[in-house]
């Protein structure tokens, strides 16, 4: 008798062994591959320009800042530094370019060119905290009252809250001693000192300096530079327009030199203090070493 061919008759198989995915089945699969993209950077510049009457003063920046990083913007005095930090914020506003904070365009509401209300141009300021050259304190508020207003008032949070991160960010910056203290009884590195205290009480994701120790006399610039330097080391996002360059060359992550309203050159501080690529970065490097 002849064995049965059992290749003849193929057994029926099931290939679908699970049922098909859904969409949001799906959605949740593909979701870890998604999350490995980087995220958007704090801030991103493109295309900048800014001019006052005949005078362009901002000719076309790039400049793109990520999450925990330093920058320091050095160069002459009028290459655009300050009206660069002040456009970011729309204090000053650009005439044509692209701002972006965490993704989200800075002045004009997304998909569009309508400009934001003054509403919604206040929460995006609010994600930034700006330390200026002449300190801008209340001279009506005490110290403690100088750092709370804005979280208050703004951010509508509760007052024991914010008071007790207040004293602690006054800790941070060597004053609480000092809380109680009219500003006008405060010598220009306390004030400043208040300033970057009152700018991280907003909890921002970027801080901005414009020139912090430019005001100061030279024995109270150290104190200044000694919360920047520890503010760093923590991992703060800061953008930097400073003269001060042995301060730049330890503490920034990328050095960006500006000239007549241009990014003349970006490199990292050893590299652009030790070799800077760009003939102009050599002339102003030459003279700052005299």
């Amino acid at each position: 008798m002849m064995e049965p061919n059992l290749q003849s008759s193929p057994q029926p198989t099931n290939t679908l062994t699970t049922p098909p995915q859904s969409a949001a089945q799906l959605t949740e699969t593909l979701a870890p591959t998604a999350q490995m993209a980087d995220p958007p950077p704090v801030l991103k510049i493109v295309g900048l320009y800014k001019s006052f009457g005949d005078n362009k003063v901002l000719d076309g920046i790039d400049l793109t800042v990520r999450e925990g990083e330093t920058v320091c913007v050095l160069g002459p005095s009028g290459s655009g530094k300050s009206t660069l930090l002040r456009c970011v914020n729309f204090l000053e506003k650009p005439d044509t370019g692209v701002i972006t904070l965490s993704g989200e365009r800075i002045g004009f509401r997304t998909g569009g060119n309508v400009a934001m209300s003054d509403r919604e141009l206040a929460r995006m300021r609010a994600k930034m905290g700006m330390v200026f050259q002449s300190f801008a304190l209340w001279p009506h508020l005490t110290v403690i009252e100088n750092v709370m207003a804005a979280p208050i008032h703004v951010l509508k949070r509760p007052r024991d809250e914010v008071r007790a991160e207040a004293e602690a960010l006054l800790s941070k910056v060597g004053l609480i001693d000092k809380k109680d203290a009219a500003p006008a009884r405060l010598s220009g590195g306390q004030k400043q000192r208040v300033g970057i205290a009152r700018a991280l009480a907003m909890q921002p994701s970027l801080l901005l300096f414009d020139e912090p120790t430019s005001a100061l006399d030279p024995e109270l610039v150290g104190e200044v530079l000694a919360v920047m330097r520890s503010l760093a080391s923590d991992g703060m996002t800061m953008v930097i327009v400073t003269h001060e360059m042995a301060f730049a060359r330890d503490v920034a992550d990328t050095i960006v030199f500006m000239d007549r309203g241009r990014v003349v050159e970006t490199a990292p501080p050893e590299t652009f203090f030790t070799s800077p690529a760009a003939e102009r970065s050599k002339q102003f490097l030459a003279r700052y070493a005299t």
